[in-house]
């Protein structure tokens, strides 16, 4: 009789670091081919994205948007659904934060900002929704609906930019929100805002939900074997509807930050791959809100650092892109050999 030994929190924290560390490792063989000094280029690398408190400020604001979607797919994750539609949900909740933004204008700010926070989370929540209800009621997976509703939400936020809430502009970009509904500055120069807090605070209500909760005991047990969690009563349909519209919550305040934050305005394809960063994210985070934070400055940080080391170095910023690939690479590598582990003991 085999029994299973369970792993202690620092054991899981040793593939995430071995991903990183392996991925710099490779990483050094590319530097040394364009003739650089891989100690030189990593350490412009860490001096422009933690060497002094604009730097880290600057990591953060790049951190922040993948805090949020990074939490959307673990959160989904844990559910054991495969939300790969943050993308989608992003867009349809940042055009519905600048919507209440320029539209509502005389509003009074301790209104109007958090009515465009709700109005963001309230639109990737719907957005996810409908593909929680095509999983619960049809049977069509989310990794399909999602893929598709990422291209309605990219196509129709883009007819709605360039048609009937086009701000004027020869940008195709709606109309600037009012300040009242701008998330503040922390740290000027830098775009850091509040939005960092704001993450923060979803990560300790992520927790909270998953791990201290009556819902969320339901959502882990589905996530873990829907069949079984039906058999002891759970409703395996309610709680696959609600985990896609909690996680697409996340995803809408990831494009909210965006736009509150940012840039003051719904942009015509502002983002850049801010839902599809969210899995790498969730993965190297283990699918944990503390984890997710930590990722996601990590990425923010080689996303910082990447700039400079361009330009000062021969090591082209792209390098940055490799490395993230190489960790994501490694970091899934990990689930397909468990896999293979538990299929051949089931055998």
């Amino acid at each position: 009789m085999r029994t299973k030994i369970k792993a202690l929190p620092w054991q899981e924290l040793l593939l995430p670091l071995a991903a990183v560390v392996l991925a710099l490792l490779i990483g050094s063989v590319f530097i040394l081919y364009v003739g650089e000094n891989p100690l030189t280029a990593y350490g412009i690398l860490f001096k422009e994205s933690l060497g002094s408190v604009r730097n880290i400020a600057t990591t953060l604001q790049r951190a922040t948007p993948l805090m949020f979607t990074g939490m959307a797919v673990a959160f989904a994750f844990r559910a054991g659904l495969f939300n790969i539609g943050a993308e989608g949900q992003l867009y349809i909740g940042a055009f519905a934060a600048a919507w209440v933004g320029f539209t509502f204008a005389n509003l009074p700010r301790i209104i109007h900002l958090p009515l465009a926070i709700v109005a963001g989370m309230a639109g990737g929540a719907l957005w996810a929704s409908i593909a929680g209800v095509l999983k619960a009621k049809l049977g069509v997976h989310e990794v399909i609906n999602t893929i598709m509703l990422n291209f309605i939400a990219l196509f129709l936020t883009d007819w709605l930019v360039t048609g009937p809430f086009h701000g004027g502009s020869w940008v195709p970009e709606t109309a600037r929100i009012s300040a009242s509904a701008a998330l503040s500055r922390i740290y000027p120069p830098t775009r850091l805002t509040t939005a960092v807090y704001l993450a923060v605070v979803a990560a300790a209500a992520v927790y909270l939900i998953l791990w201290k909760t009556k819902r969320g005991y339901e959502l882990r047990a589905v996530g873990l074997n829907p069949s079984a969690a039906e058999y002891g009563g759970i409703n395996v349909a309610r709680n696959t509807i609600i985990a896609m519209a909690i996680s697409g919550a996340l995803a809408g305040l990831a494009g909210t930050e965006q736009i509150l934050g940012l840039h003051n305005r719904f942009i015509l394809r502002f983002s850049s791959d801010l839902g599809f960063m969210g899995v790498a994210v969730a993965l190297l985070g283990k699918n944990h809100p503390v984890g997710v934070i930590l990722a996601a400055i990590l990425f923010g940080a080689l996303q910082a650092g990447s700039a400079a080391m361009d330009r000062l170095t021969a090591v082209p910023r792209e390098l940055i892109t490799i490395i993230q690939a190489l960790i994501i690479f490694f970091v899934a590598a990990e689930y397909l050999i468990r896999r293979m582990l538990r299929l051949k003991e089931d055998a």
